[in-house]
């Protein structure tokens, strides 16, 4: 095997004694103590005669064994294992290759002594001495052992960086692969289940669609003439003079029943945008109560309290049923109420005509409210008044407590704020005719003067 010696550079410090010794001398030189003769030169120039028959010494080679022998480092770098390698031990024998390795130094097969000598002039250069028997056995060639410097070092390291993260990478990529993959087995299942428990609605929905009864198509009615009858020429001349100014302070018509003078003045409720008043109103009642006297068989059986009937049940100080006692005795109606299919009840609250309706016939309260309002209020006052009325009239007692009180929403509705009368008007005329409410805002006009033109006549058709 071989071995690296170092030499190193001798210095020797010569001894004066009047004479200076040769650089060579290695050796301790003798002297003598005695007592100096005359002849001091000759005895000196002896004594350094006898030392220089001695030869020089020389310093034996150091010898230092760096590492042993690898049969298998080859490229500077050891054989990795086939099982468990790592990044931590391919960087650890890594540096244990290099370690013997140096950029600044040069490698030397010594062929003979003279070219020994002339590398121990240097101190910067590594002898390799190597033996012949283990140069066969261990090294095979000169090509299998090279000079590793720091750029291959570094480019190394790199090397092995880069492998330990695409490990790492693909062993991420990997795990998450796997993650992915049951995340989606797991939704599959459950799209399974939910599309199965679709077709399950599906198919049930369809049965239930199947078994359910089909709804019987109502008939439409067809509207009648009668209520949208339009006036002749005539007719419109004779209700656009009654609104002029000079017949505001005459008389135009009295109702001999119910003693209310309508004047020209009274009368221009009826123009567009006027709000209507209790005169107007009050008088079409009577007006709608004499049009069932005489065609009893075409209209239904009706009672139109005039708008002061609910301010008396209903005061400040509450429910009286003893202030209307008297409005309906059989005296001056010649018909008991609870045998009047319907009983209609204008309702004035402040600045809104409003209207609520005892239907003996179906049983139950309404309130219509041309804004879609609603009052419970109302209907409760009302359910008491029938319960008291038909105690104190016919002695009965009629349990309303089982009657329907209805809001009704599906009704026609005004789009101003002065119409609200006039829609109330037209509530009671239809409902007293057995019909539905069929009109709109738009025939408020027409309405206005087929009104003013029935007050005239004092005839409503």
């Amino acid at each position: 095997m071989g071995a690296v010696a170092i030499n190193r550079k001798r210095t020797e410090d010569s001894l004066n004694f009047n004479q200076q010794s040769p650089p060579q001398a290695s050796k301790k030189r003798r002297f003598s103590f005695g007592i100096i003769s005359p002849d001091s030169n000759k005895s000196s120039s002896s004594t350094v005669s006898r030392i220089s028959r001695y030869p020089d010494a020389k310093a034996p080679l150091r010898r230092e064994i760096h590492a042993p022998s690898r049969a298998n480092l080859r490229y500077g770098l050891p054989k990795p294992k086939p099982n468990g390698y790592s990044f931590d031990d391919a960087k650890r024998r890594a540096f244990d290759a290099l370690r013997f390795f140096a950029k600044d130094k040069e490698v030397i097969d010594l062929g003979d002594e003279d070219e020994k000598e002339a590398a121990s002039e240097d101190s910067s250069v590594e002898v390799v001495d190597c033996d012949d028997d283990e140069e066969k056995k261990d090294v095979e060639a000169p090509s299998r052992l090279r000079v590793v410097d720091d750029d291959d070092s570094s480019s190394m390291l790199d090397s092995l960086a880069l492998v330990r993260q695409e490990t790492t990478d693909a062993a991420s990529s990997l795990e998450a692969y796997k993650k992915l993959l049951q995340s989606a087995e797991r939704r599959n299942s459950k799209l399974e289940a939910l599309g199965f428990e679709i077709l399950f609605n599906e198919k049930r929905l369809s049965q239930l669609r199947q078994s359910r009864p089909k709804p019987v198509e109502k008939p439409v009615k067809k509207v009648p003439d009668e209520p949208f009858i339009p006036l002749t020429e005539e007719e419109e001349g004779e209700v656009y003079r009654a609104f002029s100014g000079k017949n505001r302070r005459k008389v135009l018509v009295t109702h001999a029943n119910s003693n209310i003078d309508i004047s020209g003045e009274v009368l221009q409720c009826l123009t567009p945008s006027a709000w209507l008043n209790d005169e107007v109103i009050n008088v079409y009642l009577e007006l709608l109560k004499e049009r069932e006297t005489r065609e009893p068989k075409k209209y239904l059986k009706c009672h139109f309290f005039n708008t002061f009937f609910y301010k008396k049940l209903v005061s400040d100080s509450g429910y009286n049923y003893k202030a209307v006692r008297r409005w309906t005795t059989q005296r001056k109606l010649g018909y008991a109420l609870i045998d009047c299919d319907m009983i209609f009840v204008p309702i004035h609250r402040g600045v809104h005509w409003t209207l609520a309706v005892i239907n003996n016939r179906d049983r139950k309260f309404l309130y219509l409210d041309s804004l879609n309002g609603f009052d419970s209020k109302i209907l409760n006052a009302l359910a008491k008044y029938l319960g008291d009325e038909a105690k104190e009239k016919s002695g009965k007692d009629i349990d309303v407590s089982s009657w329907d009180m209805e809001f009704v929403e599906d009704l026609p509705q005004q789009q101003n704020g002065y119409d609200c009368g006039m829609f109330m008007l037209k509530y009671i005329d239809f409902f007293s005719r057995g019909l539905g409410l069929y009109f709109s805002q738009e025939h408020m006009p027409y309405f206005r003067l087929r009104t003013a033109k029935e007050i005239l006549k004092l005839r409503a058709d």
